[in-house]
């Protein structure tokens, strides 16, 4: 559920008691709260500064032309939902409602009229940035070991050096190595942001990002174990569906296997990098991953299968091992451990230069669309990397 921020002004005791034991349960967070509605100046002068999805307007003692005080708010809030509230339906005042142009009328008992109203103001704003906004891709390793997390780390950095606003989100919460790899000094962690969901805007959102590399910004999982008060399957699609529409590129570690944590991000995901090696029980892993995929409706189109530490020769064609799986190998990136151990031992990243530098950088261009030049073959030798 996309979490609305919401604009009060109510003056009515019961009104007011009821809309905040509405609010209570909901991933809604109250920016503007106004009960004197004799000033209205101070009120649209907030509005106007803070901008909330849903303005609730008590009109049971306004007894002046709704059109002033609709056409005011809509120029102070823009686009914002404008639901009015009374004590009883009078059919005079559901009728001057619609003709100023309020969106909804509502009156007690508002609990569930007033949940749904919200709930289709959060679809209709979920829509609007999921078509509008930047996109995500989260990374999973079919079982421990696999490199999702070196993946997702290099992908990122790449697209941050392309000129893209870029989110690298550690949701692996049992290892959490985005950290180590990127060397970012946050004292922070998603942690920080789903236990303040209720005052979670852009400026706190801010405060817990690091910038460890340019042009990407790093938000870490927990340094302690967070077992003993894990997120639930909404906080993690909230600060997700939160972050998106700030960036270019939202890439996420989603950790090992389909965790519940994973399934639950797979909302908010345009595409799901699916890593494997060739070892056999990865092998088994990724299958098992893939039919349970497919089986729960996820689109075959946003799975993309990548094989990482590929062999020079490969015992099996990629053609039989995607008949195995059952989906196409999207690309295949070679192995070179010693490069690899060599970075993280100095405590850097991959070289761009480097042969495995560079399939990093053709693996970003792929997956952000841009089509790759081939690759060059040296002799008998031939260089794995990115295919089609």
């Amino acid at each position: 559920m996309y979490p609305l921020t919401i604009g009060l002004a109510i003056e009515n005791r019961e009104l007011q008691e009821q809309v905040q034991a509405t609010l209570g349960p909901l991933p809604f967070r109250i920016i503007v709260e106004h009960q004197d509605l004799g000033d209205t100046t101070n009120f649209l002068d907030r509005l106007e500064r803070m901008r909330p999805d849903v303005v609730l307007v008590d009109i049971s003692g306004w007894n002046e032309p709704l059109e002033g005080l609709v056409a005011s708010i809509k120029n102070a809030a823009g686009d914002a939902m404008i639901v009015a509230l009374n004590t009883s339906a009078q059919a005079d005042a559901i009728l001057s409602s619609l003709r100023a142009g309020i969106n909804e009328y509502l009156f007690p008992p508002l609990q569930e009229t007033l949940r749904k109203a919200l709930e289709r103001r959060s679809i209709e704003k979920s829509r609007g940035r999921v078509k509008g906004n930047g996109r995500s891709m989260g990374f999973v390793s079919a079982k421990g070991g696999c490199g999702a997390t070196t993946l997702v780390c290099h992908v990122a950095a790449e697209l941050g050096r392309m000129n893209q606003r870029v989110l690298l989100a550690d949701l692996d919460l049992d290892a959490g190595m985005v950290g180590f790899i990127t060397k970012t000094k946050s004292v922070y962690s998603i942690l920080d942001a789903v236990n303040n969901l209720h005052r979670l805007d852009l400026s706190y959102w801010k405060a817990l990002v690091s910038n460890g590399i340019p042009g990407v910004e790093i938000v870490s999982s927990p340094i302690a174990l967070a077992s003993k008060n894990p997120p639930k399957d909404d906080q993690i699609r909230q600060i997700l569906s939160f972050a998106r529409p700030n960036y270019d590129w939202t890439c996420v570690d989603l950790g090992r296997s389909l965790s519940r944590l994973c399934m639950a991000a797979l909302d908010e995901m345009d595409d799901l990098c699916l890593v494997t090696t060739l070892e056999v029980p990865a092998l088994h892993q990724c299958k098992q991953i893939i039919q349970t995929l497919l089986d729960s409706g996820f689109g075959k189109n946003r799975l993309k299968l990548i094989l990482n530490r590929s062999p020079k020769r490969l015992d099996i064609t990629p053609g039989e091992l995607e008949k195995m799986l059952g989906t196409p190998i999207f690309a295949m990136v070679p192995n070179d451990y010693p490069e690899l151990y060599e970075t993280y031992a100095e405590g850097r990243m991959l070289n761009r230069t480097s042969d495995l530098g560079k399939q990093m950088t053709k693996l970003a261009m792929k997956l952000t669309g841009v089509e790759d030049e081939p690759a060059p073959v040296n002799g008998n030798k031939k260089l794995f990397g990115i295919f089609k």
